[in-house]
């Protein structure tokens, strides 16, 4: 039984013994670092090509909704979209019956006043006569005199009050009050509309102005009198145009400014159409000699921007903290941080650690590598030779 358990022991140290060495042997030494392959690139100055290009419309400076001065229900619209009328044109028309009997009743209110009037001034000249002759007091002469200037003042009141319905009539009539283009139609034969209510829209003849929003960063480039090139879409024209009017503050829903332009024309383009608004000061900016870089050679490193220079010498990493500008394309542009010459890292930026070994990524080219071969000094030595190997199964 023990000479037993002593060849087993005998043959598990003969298996376990020179796997313990094995393992004692390879905790010894950690693994390297691997070299990671990473795509540089030559920092240079380039000429700046991206422009601040906005896209806007062609407005009428002076665009006015026009509506009835009156309630009522509408009876006729003779405005159409797009139509150009000129001032006293009849727009739309509502029921007038009302406002008629109105008038009417307020007539007849005149004619009350102008015989109480009359009649009071009758009386006052016979009282002036019997005064003459002391028939009467001179307080009853007095009273008299009032009594013709109460009637003298409630036909004014009549008259007034004839003159207002006849207004109130004549507003059941929606006249353009300006020569323009109809931009839009608010309302429709048979609606009920209140005072006020927008009918139709006028867009007036004269100046036009060209209308973009213009985000918060770049607002403060645009002044009013700045010079802009406006290129209009449909012709690839070019026109001259300023600054006109910069909001105060920004759109509730969008969040940008917007921003209306003057165009110096005698022939402004047709309202509506769709323009290209460049700022002369951003042209000229084009073409600045600046350092710009992928936006993918970033990253984040603590609160700053940081990109990684490669040593030639070492080929090793180190960071370096950079302030972007502004941004140019799908490039940052860089303001402080950087000199042309220096190699930086392109991609793989986020698997790199300061001091870290690499190598330069080159591209592969199409196809398999060659083999290089060393041919045979005779064909036919060679073919024999080849012929007189034995075969391995």
């Amino acid at each position: 039984m023990v000479s037993a358990l002593s060849s087993r022991f005998a043959l598990w140290s003969a298996v376990l013994l020179p796997l313990v060495l094995l393992l004692g042997c390879s905790r010894g030494q950690a693994p390297s670092e691997p070299v990671r392959a990473v795509k540089v690139i030559t920092v240079t100055a380039s000429g700046m090509e991206a422009r601040h290009e906005f896209s806007g419309e062609v407005k009428a400076r002076v665009e006015s909704r026009l509506g009835f001065r009156v309630a009522g229900k509408i009876t006729q619209r003779a405005a159409e979209m797009g139509q150009h009328v000129k001032a006293g044109t009849v727009l739309a028309q509502l029921d007038p019956q009302d406002y008629r009997l109105a008038a009417d009743a307020a007539r007849a209110q005149v004619a009350a006043a102008t015989t109480n009037r009359d009649l009071a001034a009758a009386d006052y000249k016979r009282f002036v006569t019997l005064r003459e002759q002391n028939f009467i007091s001179g307080a009853e002469l007095e009273r008299r005199e009032t009594a013709l200037k109460a009637a003298q003042a409630q036909l004014e009141q009549a008259q007034a009050q004839l003159a207002s319905q006849g207004n109130q009539a004549r507003y059941t009539n929606l006249v353009a009050d300006v020569s323009g283009v109809v931009t839009a139609v608010e309302a429709e034969p048979g609606q009920v509309v209140a005072a006020g209510t927008p009918v139709v829209r006028i867009a007036a003849d004269g100046p036009r102005d060209v209308v973009f929003s213009v985000p918060e960063d770049k607002i403060v480039a645009l002044r009013t009198g700045t010079p802009v090139n406006v290129r209009l879409w449909a012709s690839q024209s070019q026109l001259q145009g300023r600054v006109r009017e910069v909001a105060a503050s920004a759109d509730p829903v969008t969040r940008t400014y917007p921003v209306k332009v003057s165009l110096e024309t005698t022939t402004p383009p047709p309202l509506g159409a769709t323009v290209t608004v460049l700022p002369q000061l951003a042209a000229q900016a084009a073409g600045t000699q600046v350092i710009k870089i992928p936006t993918s050679a970033l990253r984040q490193e603590g609160k700053g921007t940081a990109v990684w220079v490669l040593d030639r010498a070492t080929m090793t990493v180190k960071s370096q903290t950079v302030q972007v500008a502004t941004a140019d394309g799908n490039d940052a542009v860089i303001a402080a941080g950087l000199q042309p010459g220096m190699v930086i890292v392109a991609a793989g930026v986020h698997v790199l650690a300061p001091g870290q070994k690499v190598s330069v990524w080159q591209e592969k080219t199409s196809g398999l590598p060659p083999v290089a071969t060393q041919p045979a000094a005779n064909p036919v030595a060679g073919a024999a030779q080849a012929a007189t190997l034995p075969t391995t199964r």
